[in-house]
């Protein structure tokens, strides 16, 4: 079985995740998840107290270390060394849009690593679910709800009663 194949096994049996997340001071923001706790905040710069990355950071973050992790599995499964491999994730942003318009991952190989897998290791980082959800994102849907206190009280009017 192909790593991808592997992973998408994995999380097809995983029926999601839930995160609770509260704002602890300033402009700080954290998260709890799978006994986890990811803290993020904002730069001084702006009134934040530049304790954590920005949430966009870790949003460019996530898909560095994605890539990442199928890059190391590629080389994993076929013996290779890993010391001297690494990536190095760019983004374009535009200044009017203010938006990242481009993301590039460079994959960086040892003088050492086999021609014969340059092409592979680029194909396999590009199985990112990162990058998938990206380019076919999840529906995203945002409420807002008041902590449950219980049922709603029952009141008998002359339109419920049976």
């Amino acid at each position: 079985m192909r790593l991808h194949q592997e992973i998408q096994r994995q999380k097809a049996s995983d029926p999601g995740m839930e995160m609770k997340v509260w704002f602890p001071e300033g402009l700080a923001v954290e998260a709890s998840f799978d006994g986890f706790l990811l803290r993020t905040d904002q730069p001084a710069t702006i009134g934040g107290g530049g304790t954590a990355p920005t949430p966009f950071d870790l949003f460019l973050a996530s898909i560095g270390t994605c890539a990442g992790y199928y890059a190391l599995r590629f080389c994993q499964a076929r013996g290779l060394p890993t010391e001297d491999v690494g990536l190095k994730l760019s983004a374009e942003k535009d200044p009017v849009l203010k938006r990242v318009t481009h993301v590039s991952i460079e994959i960086e190989l040892p003088p050492d690593f086999p021609e014969k897998y340059r092409e592979a290791i680029v194909r396999a980082t590009d199985q990112c679910s990162v990058k998938k959800h990206l380019l076919q994102p999840p529906e995203i849907e945002v409420v807002a709800v008041r902590p449950s206190l219980g049922p709603p009280p029952l009141v008998l009017s002359s339109t419920n009663v049976v």
